[in-house]
C-alpha cells in the first residue's frame, strides 16, 4: 500500500425528508445557482419543494436548467456567466452526476478569469470555487462527494475530466426515494457504472487488503441489490444500498493507497465524446472485452480473487478461476441488467473514429493495472464491435 491523504469534507444527509437541511445554504450567501437537467426534478415535485425551502432560507434563486447527460461545456459557460453577472455565492446541483459535474466547474469557472474549458484540460488553473451543494436523483457516478468532474467539447469530439479539492461538495443531501422514479435503463446503467468505479480501484497489484476488501463489499451489494432495484423500483432498501455503495465506489475509500490510473473510464469517454452514448452503457460493453484483452499469467490471480471473493467460485485452478469471473461479470451485465453487450447492440455501427478514439485514449492509460498502448486500445475497441 503506497502512501495517501484522504480528506472528505462533504457533509452527507441521507434518507428520506433530507432535503430539508437545503435550509443550510443559508451559510454560503443568499444567491444561489440551481444546476437542473431536463425538468424531471419538475415533473416529480423535487423542484418545487426545494424551491420553497430556499426561499422561506431567504435564498434569492437563478436556474439554470437543460443540462444535458454528457454535460457540455456550452451549459458551463452558460451558468459561468449567470454567476458573475449576478454576484451568485453558491452552486446547487439537483439531478444526476452529470448535473453535479457541471456545477461544479461552473462553481470553478466563476472563480477563474479565463474560459472554464481551460480548467477541464488543466486541473492545476482550479485554485478555487464557490461553495458546491448538490440533492442526488441517480445513483450511479459519486460525483456528490468527490473531487472530480467531467465535461464534454462535442465540437471537439473531446471528453475530460477534471479534478481539484475545490470540486469537494461542501454539502450533498442523499434521497433514496428521489431515485425511484428512475427508469429500469437508466438503475442498470448506473449500477455498472458504480460497478466500473469500484473495478478501477480494485484491480491493482498493491496489497492493500482493506480497499480490496471494501472493493469487493461493494461488488457483492450492487450484484444484489442492483436485481431488486429493477424488479422493484420502489423499494427502499435496494435504491438505499445502490446509492451509497456509489457514493463509496468513489470518493477515495477504496482508492487511496491502492488504485493505479484509470483505465476503461477513459475508453468509455473516447465513446462518449464521439458518439454520446450512456455512460453506464459504454463501461458495460467495454469493461469485460477489457478484462479478457489483459487476462495473463500475471493478472490471472487478481482476477481469479475476484471471481472467489465476490461470485463464489470454487475452481482451484487461477486461469480457470479468472475466466469464470469474466463470465460471471458479463451475465450480470448483459442477461441479468439487459445492458447491451456491444457497441453494435448499443445502435454505434461507425468503426471511422477507432483510430481517433485509441489515440486519445492512449494518452490516460499508460500507468493503469495493465499498461494500455493505442494498439491495445484499437484491438479492445474492435473486439466490443
Amino acid at each position: 500500500m503506497y502512501n495517501f491523504t484522504l480528506y472528505m469534507p462533504t457533509r452527507i444527509h441521507f434518507g428520506k425528508g433530507q432535503i430539508s437541511h437545503l435550509s443550510e445554504l443559508r451559510e454560503s450567501g443568499t444567491k444561489v445557482l440551481l444546476v437542473y437537467g431536463g425538468g424531471s426534478i419538475k415533473r416529480n415535485g423535487i423542484y418545487d419543494t426545494a424551491v420553497d425551502i430556499l426561499k422561506k432560507a431567504g435564498l434569492t434563486i437563478y436556474d439554470l436548467p437543460g443540462v444535458e447527460p454528457n454535460p457540455r461545456i456550452e451549459s458551463v459557460r452558460k451558468g459561468v456567466e449567470k454567476c458573475k453577472a449576478e454576484g451568485i455565492d453558491m452552486t446547487l446541483a439537483i439531478g444526476g452526476g452529470s448535473t453535479i459535474d457541471c456545477a461544479k466547474v461552473v462553481a470553478a469557472g466563476a472563480k477563474y478569469d479565463g474560459d472554464p474549458w481551460d480548467l477541464v484540460l488543466d486541473r492545476s488553473l482550479i485554485k478555487s470555487a464557490l461553495p458546491i451543494y448538490s440533492v442526488v436523483t441517480l445513483a450511479a457516478t459519486g460525483s456528490e462527494m468527490n473531487p472530480s468532474a467531467v465535461i464534454s467539447d462535442f465540437t471537439k469530439h473531446e471528453k475530460w475530466g477534471t479534478s481539484a479539492p475545490a470540486l469537494v461538495p461542501t454539502m450533498s443531501i442523499l434521497d433514496p426515494t428521489y431515485t425511484f422514479s428512475v427508469s429500469k435503463r437508466q438503475t442498470a446503467a448506473g449500477t455498472a457504472d458504480i460497478m466500473s468505479h469500484t473495478f478501477e480501484n480494485y484491480f491493482s497489484f498493491e496489497n492493500a487488503d482493506v480497499q480490496k476488501a471494501f472493493g469487493e463489499a461493494l461488488l457483492k451489494v450492487l450484484i444484489k441489490n442492483g436485481p431488486i432495484a429493477l424488479a422493484e423500483p420502489d423499494n427502499y432498501d435496494a435504491r438505499a444500498s445502490l446509492m451509497w455503495a456509489a457514493t463509496h465506489a468513489i470518493n477515495g475509500l477504496t482508492k487511496m493507497g491502492n488504485a493505479p490510473a484509470w483505465c476503461v473510464h477513459p475508453m468509455e469517454h473516447e465513446l462518449s465524446a464521439f458518439y454520446d452514448i450512456t455512460h453506464g452503457v459504454g463501461l458495460a460493453i467495454l469493461t469485460p472485452v477489457w478484462m479478457e484483452h489483459i487476462l495473463s499469467e500475471r493478472t490471472a490471480p487478481i482476477f481469479a480473487a475476484y471471481g472467489r471473493n465476490v461470485w463464489g467460485v470454487t475452481a482451484a485452478d487461477d486461469m480457470t478461476a479468472a475466466k469464470a469471473a469474466i463470465e460471471k461479470t458479463k451475465e450480470f451485465l448483459f442477461e441479468t441488467l439487459e445492458l447491451p453487450s456491444s457497441l453494435r447492440a448499443a445502435g454505434i455501427n461507425d468503426k471511422n473514429n477507432i483510430e481517433a478514439m485509441a489515440e486519445k485514449a492512449s494518452r490516460k492509460t499508460a500507468q493503469s493495472f495493465v499498461p494500455l498502448t493505442q494498439a491495445d486500445i484499437r484491438e479492445i475497441y474492435e473486439a466490443a464491435f
